[in-house]
């Protein structure tokens, strides 16, 4: 028998096939993109005018998705879509990574917004095939992250974060739950965390509704977005807020006032480490038509022999400010489980290429924040509508499903994909198929 590293060696590499297809599982995002109608919603929405690179935005917007699912976080990966027989399973013209870069340069800020349209109505054809929460509430989480850029050229991200490092700084609303991306918008790396953000929530809430959200909707938001600006956007939306609080002097006065008697123990890894209690409070008092909410508190005990317990702290305090009615012990768990928009914001990062903003047009990276959010509502889509399984994350679907090596056959004039024998997850790559190929959406108005 010979040895495998001999048999290595006198492998021949030869790369002359023009019917294999590297990534032959985005045949299920593609296929969903075309049954949501994605290509040509961008190209009635987005006009570039007299910008080089205007035409055919559906090929080329198209492209730039499909190259995030595959992997691809930089413009140079869309090349990997060229190769062989791949564009066969797409469904749109694949073009170069320079006719993408062109595309992009041509956005101006106005043309970014034309992507909001977009994917607004790719929102709610989705949610009209059955993705969407329909009658039921929504909890919309709201953050914002920071996206690292290097160097100085970046229009927008030349100065320095909150987090002392040089990038954008994206406000994000995600649906808990599902993490599908609600709504996004791009900002300079220099911006608060409220700059905005009033408007973002409006916004959002405007767009759900439109979607079909027709259930109670809440808001959960951590306390960079302490603001009565963000508060007032709830009330007029009639949606719900779940906030947490900024420690300003009143409202730790609040705090104090609280009686011994009114915390009750929650669970927590230390014995006698976590309580909550509740109290009625007034945020933003020294403005006009203050109104008093129901202030959540939870306090904890530092862990022991840390530098909070050596500086003989005795707990620490968490709060946060509501309107929903509930039970508090229910209502503080739900508040901490805002936390779970990381995930989402992780898988933007890392499932898709929104951790490189590859261009240094402020209106071209917005673009690409617009683009690479369609591209992970696509795999969520693909889980919820396809396998019924909406929180899969992009780097489990593309290893399970999308990054499948395929061979094209033709034969009476009919085409044949050919697939690996034994692939451990065939059931659910042919269950998914079978039930985008038959996805009923509406007629778009």
């Amino acid at each position: 028998m010979q040895r495998p590293s001999y048999i290595l060696d006198r492998q021949q590499t030869l790369f002359d096939d023009d019917r294999l297809i590297a990534d032959a599982g985005l045949l299920l995002p593609a296929t969903l993109a075309r049954r949501l109608g994605l290509g040509a919603l961008l190209d009635r929405h987005v006009q570039l005018g007299a910008a080089a690179g205007h035409a055919h935005a559906g090929d080329k917007g198209s492209t730039l998705i499909m190259s995030a699912l595959a992997g691809g976080d930089c413009l140079d990966d869309v090349d990997a879509l060229r190769a062989g027989a791949t564009a066969s399973v797409l469904g749109h013209r694949v073009v170069a990574p320079s006719t993408a870069g062109t595309f992009l340069r041509g956005f101006s800020w106005g043309h970014a917004r034309q992507l909001d349209a977009v994917s607004r109505a790719l929102l709610g054809r989705a949610w009209a095939a059955g993705a969407g929460p329909g009658k039921g509430p929504l909890t919309i989480d709201v953050d914002s992250t920071i996206c690292e850029t290097y160097g100085l050229t970046k229009q927008g991200a030349s100065g320095f974060s909150y987090t002392g490092v040089r990038g954008y700084h994206p406000l994000l609303a995600v649906a808990a739950g599902s993490d599908e991306v609600l709504h996004a918008r791009l900002r300079r790396g220099a911006a608060a965390t409220v700059w905005g953000a009033a408007s973002f929530v409006a916004e959002t809430v405007a767009r759900v509704r439109e979607a079909g959200a027709s259930g109670q909707l809440t808001l959960r938001a951590d306390s960079g977005f302490y603001a009565r600006s963000v508060v007032n956007a709830c009330r007029r939306g009639d949606v719900r807020f779940s906030i947490s609080a900024r420690q300003v002097r009143p409202l730790q006065r609040a705090i104090e006032a609280i009686p011994e008697t009114g915390w009750t123990p929650i669970p927590y890894w230390l014995e006698g480490g976590a309580d909550v209690a509740e109290t009625v409070y007034t945020p933003f008092a020294d403005r006009r038509g203050a109104r008093s909410v129901r202030l959540i508190v939870r306090r904890t005990r530092p862990t022991p022999d840390s530098q909070l317990d050596l500086f003989g702290v005795t707990y620490t305090y968490h709060a946060f400010i509501t309107d929903r009615d509930g039970q508090m012990l229910e209502l503080e768990a739900d508040h901490r489980r805002h936390a779970e928009i990381e995930n989402a914001i992780r898988d933007l990062k890392y499932g898709v290429g929104l951790n490189h903003l590859p261009s240094g047009r402020f209106a071209a990276n917005a673009a690409w924040l617009a683009f690479n959010v369609m591209a992970h509502n696509l795999a969520r889509w693909v889980g919820s509508i396809g396998l019924g399984s909406p929180l899969l994350r992009t780097k489990t679907l593309r290893r399970r499903l999308f990054a499948l090596a395929g061979r094209v056959t033709r034969s009476a004039r009919r085409l044949t994909l050919h697939l690996p024998a034994r692939w451990p997850w065939q059931l659910d790559f042919d269950r998914a198929l079978a039930r985008l190929r038959t996805l009923t959406v509406p007629a778009p108005a």
